[in-house]
């Protein structure tokens, strides 16, 4: 059997083997409650808060969807919605978890987001990156 003949019979099976088999280092879904990605979402909503002008904290609302990624550490991929707490930045020790969001009025604000955070556990560090727009 020819080699051109060959690849076009057993394509079909390599489609379904690949579909089948979770390749590594290829993003992989995530629960939205594993305490990873939470911990990851947080360090996206500080980074975001920590470049933000706004006189408000914001906190993560909606993890729509997530993605994890083996490469040289962890990388969280995330689509998700942070909105606008009650919670003054000039305000010290301000804890998220306590910061209730903005009622539905003149100061609710909410953002869609996509963020990467690449964490490297044996270097100590995070690397966040993220795009936003208002919604």
């Amino acid at each position: 059997m020819r080699p051109t003949l060959l690849l076009v019979f057993l394509l079909p099976f390599l489609g379904q083997l690949v579909e089948s088999r979770h390749l590594i280092g290829s993003p992989s879904s995530i629960s939205t409650h594993d305490p990873r990605l939470l911990q990851a979402a947080l360090t996206f909503t500080n980074s975001f808060n920590n470049q933000s002008n706004d006189a408000f904290l914001f906190k993560v609302s909606t993890i729509i969807k997530a993605n994890k990624q083996l490469v040289a550490g962890m990388l969280y991929l995330m689509d998700l919605e942070i909105s606008r707490t009650v919670c003054h930045k000039r305000d010290k020790n301000n804890d998220l978890s306590r910061c209730d969001f903005q009622p539905v009025g003149p100061l609710h604000q909410t953002f869609l987001c996509s963020s990467r955070v690449w964490v490297i556990v044996w270097l100590h560090e995070e690397k966040v990156s993220f795009y936003c727009t208002g919604s």
